[in-house]
């Protein structure tokens, strides 16, 4: 197991340095500038503010530069935030944006892995055709059609849940984001659950652990279920992926104070350090939540430990 984390940290260097280095590069080729606006600054005060900010230098110079700060933990200054540098900006808003994607990933794990379970165990009967079509139906409506709709009927309509906002994390601020975020990931891990278990469950050693007496309890548990969460925990890593860089989406339509407004912002007005600052971490949390994954699956599958 050393082993394999060890692999897998050596690996997530080269990937770590090419997220850095496409996201400088798409920031640069991007048309504009983070000193263009409505109104044109006279040329000295540009030449000024981008030597303040060492933009005057050779793009192999500014990435250069950028690197060194980025092994010192420095993310550097905000263009448009002139009082906040990008770290504080992330540490303002990560919290709200790591509570919705855990939340969500805590759901569809648990609802997902849940129904596709039911639906395994009662394959060919009219709930496993409901759920299924229900996940299918899941899977193809997107994120920024099932919020407004949620919003308009829980919100508006039964005036069950609040519209929008944060609310301090309370509870009932978090539902209909987290519902949101979650709903497709929850149809696509309970699909994929499905389909694993019942194929688990028509192998020849549950045969053979039947044949000995055991408890269907038991054969579920002991026998059919871990090799059957494999291609999930498989999933999990992107999915995680998905959820974070999803919530960019929900944080927008429900007014959550979270990275992803930062990022929309950043993006809007060429704020250059605030974009590889949040693309930057949602890069390590994505290698973070990938490395999680091979190691569960290295646990699961002791093929895989010594590969």
């Amino acid at each position: 197991m050393i082993r394999l984390l060890s692999g897998r940290l050596l690996g997530a260097i080269p990937t770590l340095f090419a997220i850095v280095l496409l996201g400088f590069a798409l920031m640069r080729l991007a048309p504009g500038g983070p000193f263009d606006a409505e109104r044109a600054l006279p040329p000295e005060v540009e030449a000024a503010l981008r030597a303040q900010y060492d933009l005057d230098a050779p793009l192999h110079a500014q990435f250069a530069r950028y690197l060194t700060d980025l092994a010192h933990f420095d993310l550097g200054p905000s263009f448009k935030y002139k009082d906040f540098t990008v770290a504080e900006l992330i540490r303002d808003g990560a919290p709200v944006s790591m509570t919705l994607g855990l939340a969500a990933l805590v759901l569809a794990a648990g609802l997902g892995i849940s129904l596709g379970c039911a639906a395994a165990l009662r394959r060919g009967s009219r709930f496993d055709t409901a759920l299924m079509g229900l996940a299918v139906s899941g899977q193809v409506i997107p994120t920024f059609v099932v919020g407004p709709i949620l919003a308009l009927v829980f919100g508006l309509w039964l005036r069950w849940l609040p519209l929008a906002g944060w609310g301090g994390g309370r509870l009932a601020f978090l539902v209909l984001p987290v519902i949101t975020l979650a709903l497709p990931y929850v149809a696509a891990i309970a699909r994929l659950m499905r389909a694993s278990l019942a194929e688990t469950l028509s192998e020849n050693f549950i045969r053979t652990a039947r044949a000995r007496g055991a408890s269907p309890a038991r054969i579920l548990l002991r026998h059919a279920l871990p090799p059957a969460l494999l291609p999930v925990v498989s999933y999990l890593g992107p999915a995680a992926a998905g959820l974070l860089t999803g919530s960019v989406v929900v944080e927008t339509i429900f007014g959550l104070p979270g990275i992803g407004r930062y990022f929309v912002q950043g993006a809007i007005n060429r704020d250059y350090t605030l974009v590889l600052g949040v693309v930057m971490l949602y890069g390590g949390v994505i290698v973070l939540f990938n490395m999680a994954t091979d190691l569960i699956y290295g646990w699961l599958d002791p093929r895989v430990r010594r590969a």
